[in-house]
């Protein structure tokens, strides 16, 4: 939440000025909002959010919060689905302006709404009434009790009025409501904001000039979502603060749902935060996944059946099969050594972290100037590359080296630089000797510019020379000589110092971007089982429902609904009775076949019922539950009506789940 706001405090800075200035217009009577007056033009503001619908929520609550923080405690926000006519548009605005509740389900005195003891029609005049009433009586308030913005903001503040989803609402709708608020824009400071999702144009696709010329437009842009994403992964992943780490295939699940679904920050968080939950309920040895300080207490109040969960670790057997034979045993036999050691191995894991983030940003600076991308443009899609396996083993990682060494002077200073505040700002205390070779790279590359300088004058100089030499045989003998120079040419220095260079940071990235899979102990703080994690957030709606028709119990836990077998019991809900009847059908079912099987099905435990005057009524509710059984089917898209056969209905779904 926080980083979601530190992202959209730029935008809402903007919007709070543009209220402002509206506010004061509109407050002092200036020239220019006089002639906004006359031309009954109201302030709009048009908000692109982006196409990632389901994380505008969170976006106007934010917004509104700001406002009426700073500007206005007179906010609506509208919904497209509340709004199907002008007469709901006005009952909902009116509605949460004053506070009030607005029955939409009401046929009984539609255009009115109650406030308190009384009843007010919901019409702009009324709004605009309510509205002078309500100012006079904020001006009439001792000092004590007004808000804490200063007294001037708060004389007429505006009346803001949020569509949330502009492109959702019908286009009279719209034309209606700016037609009728531009009439009453002297008496009443509206402004209108306007979420929208796709581009700006669709403004005057919804609205015709007439209606569109009396809003005075301005433009507002928000981040878009891959930058928000990029900013998170930055933020909660990309930091030795948090213990808690993604492998792999686990992060790349979350990436490609975000990137070919829905595109929301918001669900890829619940995502994370899904496996958090997962992480910390099946991995038993997730108690020391946790700060340094706790984890050293936590480790020395191991139980023995802990310990042996450490011994059973797949990166704890290699690194046991690694060490001579008397540390093995001591490591396999000795709880209290194992602890030791797992307190050096925790402490080992935490420095990787440090170093490996560090390492990866200053590649990230090196890869994201290069041109075609061959790691990607975002860090996200470095850290992947680097989770998944050796990546200086790739060709991209070759490709991008390649391209390094092509790199000019000023691109290589500048990239320096910022690796160099990368280093000195990281936590790991292992990079002043690398803080010390950037540096010195640095200065060379100052020495090798002031040689550059001296080298022009000389070749000035013997440019001249050469221009002076009017003798054949002499002018012929220095061409030669230099000819022989450009085909000898050895690499310059600067050329030596870049290669240098790109040796130095791939020498960085083969000791400190190890996968994390390598290192041991990594079960402990990497959540790697996607598979877990794409069976909780990709649905499969027909497995799911197979599963619930033809074994109810599966989810109802009812221990009188386990059957044996193909068996259907009389037991399960009459929907269950029924998809499992029509499984054994063909194309074609017969409705009065099927009704005969469900009532045989219903009736097998209770026997032949001796009273003969009931016998009709049971059949009429078994009748009765048959049809809505049936009904409830064809809803879920199982069955249909056939046009072949009246009293048959054809079967949609054929193959197992």
């Amino acid at each position: 939440q926080q980083v979601q706001e530190d992202l959209n405090k730029q935008l809402f800075d903007n919007l709070v000025s543009f209220l402002r200035r509206s506010h004061s217009e509109f407050q002092e009577k200036t020239t220019e909002w006089t002639c906004r007056m006359k031309s009954r033009e109201i302030p709009t503001a048009a908000l692109v959010l982006g196409v990632n619908v389901t994380d505008h929520d969170l976006t106007f609550r934010s917004l509104s919060e700001v406002l009426q923080n700073n500007i206005t405690p007179y906010i609506a926000l509208l919904e497209a689905k509340d709004c199907p006519g002008i007469k709901n548009l006005m009952q909902k605005l009116m509605g949460q302006l004053m506070n009030c509740y607005v029955d939409v389900d009401s046929l009984e005195d539609e255009d009115y709404v109650q406030v308190s003891q009384n009843r007010i029609r919901c019409s702009m005049t009324s709004l605009t009434n309510w509205y002078e009433t309500v100012t006079k009586k904020t001006d009439s308030e001792t000092p004590s009790k007004k808000r804490t913005s200063s007294s001037r903001d708060w004389q007429s503040p505006p009346v803001v009025v949020i569509f949330k989803d502009m492109e959702s609402f019908t286009t009279k709708v719209l034309q209606d409501f700016i037609v009728i608020s531009s009439q009453h824009i002297r008496e009443l400071p509206l402004v209108l904001i306007f979420g929208i999702a796709t581009s700006p144009m669709i403004i005057h696709s919804l609205l015709p000039h007439s209606v569109s010329s009396l809003l005075c437009i301005e433009l507002f842009q928000s981040l878009s979502c891959k930058e928000h994403l990029s900013t998170i992964i930055d933020k909660l992943l990309l930091t030795a603060q948090f213990p808690f780490k993604l492998g792999e295939k686990v992060l790349q699940v979350l990436i490609n749902i975000f990137l070919y679904h829905d595109l929301s920050v918001q669900n890829f968080i619940k995502g994370f935060q899904l496996c958090i939950v997962e992480h910390f309920y099946s991995q038993p040895l997730s108690v020391l996944c946790c700060q340094p300080v706790d984890a050293k207490k936590r480790v020395n109040s191991l139980s023995h059946d802990q310990c042996e969960n450490i011994r059973k670790l797949p990166s704890f057997r290699r690194y046991v099969e690694s060490q001579v034979s008397e540390k093995q045993i001591a490591l396999l036999t000795a709880d209290s050594f194992l602890k030791e050691i797992t307190q050096k191995l925790l402490e080992d894991l935490r420095v990787y972290h440090e170093n490996y983030v560090s390492v990866l940003r200053c590649l990230h600076v090196f890869t994201s100037s290069l041109p075609k991308y061959p790691l990607g443009k975002q860090i996200r899609e470095l850290h992947c590359a680097c989770l998944e396996n050796r990546v200086w083993e790739t060709e991209e990682y070759e490709s991008s080296l390649q391209l390094a060494r092509m790199l000019n002077k000023s691109d290589l200073v500048t990239m320096l630089q910022q690796c160099v505040e990368i280093f000195v700002s990281s936590s790991g205390n292992e990079f002043d000797k690398t803080v010390e070779k950037l540096k010195e790279f640095l200065t060379q590359f100052q020495k090798l510019e002031a040689e550059a300088f001296q080298e022009r004058d000389v070749s000035v100089s013997s440019q001249k020379e050469l221009q002076k030499k009017t003798d054949l045989y002499h002018l012929q003998k220095t061409l030669l000589e230099l000819k022989e120079s450009r085909r000898s040419k050895k690499l310059t220095k600067f050329e030596m110092l870049r290669f240098e260079v790109v040796d130095y940071i791939d020498s960085l990235v083969r000791n400190y971007l190890v996968p994390a899979d390598h290192k041991t102990l990594h079960e402990i703080a990497y959540f790697n089982t996607a598979s877990v994690l794409r069976g909780h957030l990709n649905a499969a709606p027909r497995i799911a429902l197979h599963t619930a028709l033809n074994n109810p119990y599966c989810y109802l836990k009812n221990q009188a609904l386990k059957s044996d077998g193909g068996r259907i019991s009389n037991k399960a809900p009459d929907i269950c009775i029924v998809y499992k009847l029509h499984l054994e059908c063909g194309r074609l079912i017969n409705l009065v076949d099927w009704l005969e099987a469900f009532s045989t099905v219903v009736m097998a435990v209770e026997g032949p019922n001796a009273d003969a005057a009931s016998s009709d009524q049971v059949d009429d509710i078994i009748h009765a539950r048959f049809i809505r059984a049936v009904s409830e089917l064809e809803l879920l898209g199982f069955i249909k009506p056939s046009k072949r056969k009246t009293d048959h209905v054809a079967r949609l779904t054929w193959g197992g789940c």
